[in-house]
């Protein structure tokens, strides 16, 4: 493999970075917050009113975003600023290591991070994630560099990502025993003692001990590392010691990460798995090369990679949150990233050949799609089909989707007995990288919502906003009409327990309570669904749906099958009731 540095690397490196903002940062606003999301966001929004909340253990976003909100006006979009940002900031990551993984796959890898459907999705959440993933490993890079100060900087950083740090190391740790229990004795490698004759220097082993003393340096003890992490640690963790109240949230991270195991959840083991494969098909199919060819040939640096991508799986299927699973992802591009670098290397001679079966193979997988869709679209058919051996076929479209996975096996079986199996084996991983390729950019074109605003995506186990928007205009309209400003009436939020409600309603000065006395007469009022309010003054209310998430225990295969093509599930809606008191209408004061 080619170690020499490209001509214009550190432009393509850029283009990656660009490539990676554009896909975090379009319509970063457009959707509303959801309850765990707002969560975060309200504090960080108390803390640049100057108030001194209860911190959640993710002190690195709160903070961080407290400043921009004291510059800025709160915005959905200025709230996931940092973390689409640090999430871009991921594709620099290879760059550090691109003296252990070569220039080439280095390079892939930055821009297989950029386009990534499951890092774009987790990059445009409200929380620590991004910043845990990213913040350590910068700190494994400038380590790996032997940059001991900015190591410690991005560590103490790290620290301060919430409870994802800790399913990161441990998920390194578990695979640093599994690596070391893997390697043979050292003393079943040694020769026998009656075989040593006189000594001899091995120029290799004398370079590999000089190596191993310039390295010694490197220790997590050294004292250029500590002070780093403890000072990043603290000026962080406070704000230039303006919100001390970060630290405290800092260290109760790891007992929110042992709680996060027993915390209630709707996600299931099976539906972060069948996340992981749907997002992630592209990476699945080129890290299984590379494993199959890692166990032919005993590739060390690629078994290793597995185990990582094993464990961290595993770990975050029974954690039982979606985005833990970019600590699979990490592992997964970068034996991608090997694969698609071999990829490339294929003799000039064979460009022909390649290109015949690259092209066939595209076209049948194009046609294969159509047919998945059209099955989507009508799963039962008004015209079945009896099969002799299979019976009724309701969808006679069925039938074509295995007459055309037949003709690509066919394709790829004729190509190797016609030519060869390379290079057969060549052309139809082409073809298969190009096809999940284009879905993978659809994928993360759809995480950032442009595709279908009111579609269902897996990333996030949080029921979302329904009507944010049309609810947020009748409270301006309704302030506006009766005071002249949009955000001048107050609001009482009664009996509904969601903190996306509260950051939608956030200039309107809105509280919570949870009973109105029977004298009260607040102006605009918001209740679960009920027949009246039973306050002095009469109202008028109009109901809107708030929250809305998948019926996930009535779910059918032809669902999700139609999921898979249009990203829509039946969905149950939760109703609130927006009140008014009835003096703030026009026509109630005689206006026109």
């Amino acid at each position: 493999m080619n170690s020499s540095p490209f001509k214009h690397e550190v432009w393509l490196y850029g283009l990656a970075f660009l490539i990676a903002l554009a896909l975090r940062f379009v319509a970063l606003g457009a959707t509303p917050l959801t309850d765990s999301e707002a969560t975060l966001a309200l504090q960080s929004l108390a803390i640049a009113h100057g108030d001194s909340p209860l911190l959640a253990p993710q002190s690195a976003y709160i903070l961080f975003t407290a400043v921009l909100f004291a510059i800025m006006e709160s915005a959905n979009f200025l709230a996931r600023f940092l973390p689409a940002l640090t999430g871009s900031m991921l594709v620099f990551v290879p760059y550090f290591f691109r003296e252990k993984i070569h220039p080439r796959p280095a390079l892939i890898l930055a821009f297989l991070f950029a386009f990534d459907p499951g890092l774009v999705a987790i990059s445009r959440q409200v929380n620590g994630t991004m910043f845990a993933v990213t913040f350590l490993l910068f700190a494994w890079g400038m380590w790996n560099r032997k940059q001991l100060i900015p190591a410690g900087i991005f560590a103490g950083l790290a620290f301060l990502s919430g409870p994802s740090l800790w399913a990161g190391l441990l998920t390194l740790g578990i695979t640093y025993l599994f690596i070391r229990g893997m390697k043979p004795n050292a003393a079943e490698t040694q020769p026998p003692l009656e075989n040593l004759e006189a000594p001899i220097v091995n120029p290799k082993l004398v370079l590999s001990q000089v190596e191993a003393s310039s390295t010694s340096q490197l220790s997590i003890t050294n004292p250029q590392l500590l002070i780093s992490i403890i000072v990043a640690f603290l000026l962080g963790g406070t704000l230039f010691f303006t919100a001390p109240s970060g630290l405290s949230a800092a260290l109760s991270s790891l007992v929110a990460y042992f709680n996060g195991w027993v915390a209630p959840t709707t996600a299931s083991p099976g539906r972060i798995l069948f996340t992981f494969f749907v997002y992630e098909s592209l990476g699945i199919f080129l890290a299984a090369l590379a494993t199959f060819r890692a166990l032919r040939i005993n590739g060390k640096r690629a078994k290793r990679l597995t185990i990582w991508l094993g464990v961290a799986l595993l770990l975050a299927a029974f954690y039982r949150q979606p985005a833990e699973l970019a600590w699979a992802i990490v592992p997964l591009l970068t034996l991608s990233a090997f694969e698609l670098a071999r990829l490339f290397e294929i003799q000039r001679e064979e460009y022909k050949e390649v290109g015949i079966v690259a092209v066939a193979l595209s076209i049948l997988l194009v046609y294969t799609w159509f047919s998945v869709s059209g099955i989507a679209l009508n799963p039962y058919s008004q015209f079945p089909v009896n099969l002799p051996f299979f019976g009724e076929v309701q969808n006679a479209r069925i039938l074509a989707l295995f007459g055309s996975l037949a003709i690509v096996i066919a394709c790829v079986a004729l190509a190797a007995l016609g030519w060869s199996a390379r290079i057969a084996r060549i052309g139809a991983t082409f073809a298969f990288t190009v096809f999940l390729g284009v879905y993978a950019m659809a994928a993360a074109w759809g995480a950032s919502g442009l595709r279908n605003p009111n579609g269902v995506e897996l990333w996030s186990a949080d029921p979302r906003a329904i009507q944010a928007d049309l609810l947020l205009a009748s409270v301006n309209d309704l302030s506006e009409f009766s005071l002249g400003h949009p955000q001048s009436q107050p609001v009482i939020i009664s009996g509904v327990a969601s903190p996306a409600l509260e950051w939608v309603l956030r200039n309107h000065s809105a509280q919570t309570a949870a009973v109105l006395g029977a004298q009260a007469e607040p102006p605009i009022v918001i209740t679960p669904p009920m027949g009246s309010l039973g306050l002095a003054s009469a109202y008028r209310g109009q109901d809107f749906l708030w929250r809305g998430q998948p019926q996930w225990a009535n779910l059918k295969a032809q669902d999700w099958l139609k999921w898979l093509i249009f990203r829509e599930l039946p969905m149950e809606h939760e109703t609130i009731i927006l009140w008014a008191r009835d003096n703030l209408f026009p026509d109630a004061r005689g206006g026109k």
